[in-house]
C-alpha cells in the first residue's frame, strides 16, 4: 500500500483478498491467496493456463463463490457478512447491489446480439439499476465516445470488428459506475492486429485513476501500465512485486521459466 502524507489517514485498500480459497470437488484451485490492491492502482495478474487467475477473478465478484477466505471491496465483504458471530451469506438482493459496484470485462464478449452498442451500454443501468433512461443514454454516449466509438453508437455487435465489440464491453462495464475494475484476458480472443485499440482504451482507463485488475499474458502492458505484477501458478502466489523488477529481474525459477516464452 502507498503511504499517506503525515496527519493524512491512509485510505483503505479497495480491494482485499485474505486466505482465497477455491475447490471444484477434490479439485484445490486457489489455495489462500492473499493480496491488496489500493484505490488507483493497476495489478496486473500473469501466469500459466490453469493457474488459477480467471478463477481468482470470479471469485472477487462472486461468480463463483470462495470455498473459504473473505474478499472486501472498498471496506465491505463480498457475498457474505458476520451475523451474531457467524459468517452468513448475503441475500441475492444485496449481492447484486455489491457486484454492481465492480466491472468486469471477459475473454468473449458476451454483448446481447439483438441490441446496439448503445443499448447494450444501456441495459445494467436502466433494468437492474432503474436509472433515469435519459440520463443513461447521455452516459451511454459518453462512455461510446470515451472508447472511440461515438460513431458507432447505432450498430449491432454482428457488424463490429472484435476490438469494437470489446471496446462497447468495457463501456457497458463502466457504465454502472464501476469501484473496481476486472478484465479476463481482455485480448485473448482478438486477432493479433487490433489488440492494441484495446490495451490502449486500458491505457486510458488506468490513467484516468480507475482501480484495475487484469488478468493478462500482454507482457508489455503489464511492464508499462501495471503498478503491481503477481505471478501466479498452480493456485498459489508465487512472486510479486513491481513490474520492472519481477518481469526483468524474477527471483523464483517457475517465474524465469514462465517469462523466457515471452523473450
Amino acid at each position: 500500500m502507498s503511504g499517506a502524507p503525515s496527519g493524512v489517514a491512509a485510505r483503505p485498500p479497495i480491494l482485499v483478498v485474505e486466505d482465497l480459497r477455491k475447490c471444484f470437488g477434490p479439485n484445490e484451485v486457489l489455495s489462500g491467496v492473499s493480496f491488496e490492491v489500493d484505490a488507483g492502482q493497476v495489478l496486473c495478474l500473469i501466469g500459466p493456463s490453469g493457474s488459477g487467475k480467471s478463477t481468482l477473478l470470479r471469485c472477487v465478484n462472486f461468480l463463483e463463490e470462495p470455498t473459504a477466505g473473505r474478499i472486501f471491496v472498498d471496506g465491505e465483504q463480498i457475498g457474505r457478512r458476520e451475523e451474531n458471530g457467524r459468517s452468513v451469506e448475503l441475500r441475492a438482493t444485496e449481492l447484486a447491489r455489491q457486484r454492481s459496484a465492480i466491472g468486469m470485462v471477459f475473454q468473449s464478449f458476451n454483448l446481447f446480439p439483438h441490441l446496439t452498442a448503445l443499448e447494450n451500454v444501456m441495459e445494467a443501468p436502466v433494468h437492474v439499476k432503474r436509472e433515469p433512461r435519459a440520463e443513461v443514454e447521455e452516459r451511454a454516449r459518453r462512455l461510446l465516445d470515451r472508447v472511440g466509438l461515438a460513431d458507432r453508437a447505432d450498430y449491432y455487435p454482428m457488424q463490429l470488428s472484435g476490438g469494437q465489440q470489446q471496446r462497447v464491453a468495457i463501456a457497458r462495464a463502466l457504465a454502472m459506475r464501476p469501484k473496481l475494475m476486472l478484465f479476463d484476458e481482455p485480448t485473448s480472443a482478438l486477432d493479433p492486429e487490433i489488440v492494441g485499440e484495446v490495451l490502449e482504451v486500458m491505457r486510458l482507463l488506468a490513467g484516468d485513476g480507475m482501480t484495475m485488475v487484469v488478468v493478462t499474458h500482454e507482457m508489455a502492458f503489464a511492464r508499462e501500465v501495471g503498478d503491481r505484477v503477481i505471478f501466479m501458478d498452480g493456485g498459489v502466489i508465487v512472486e510479486s512485486g513491481e513490474p520492472a523488477r519481477v518481469l526483468r529481474d524474477p527471483q523464483h525459477e517457475r517465474t524465469r521459466q514462465f517469462l523466457a516464452r515471452f523473450s
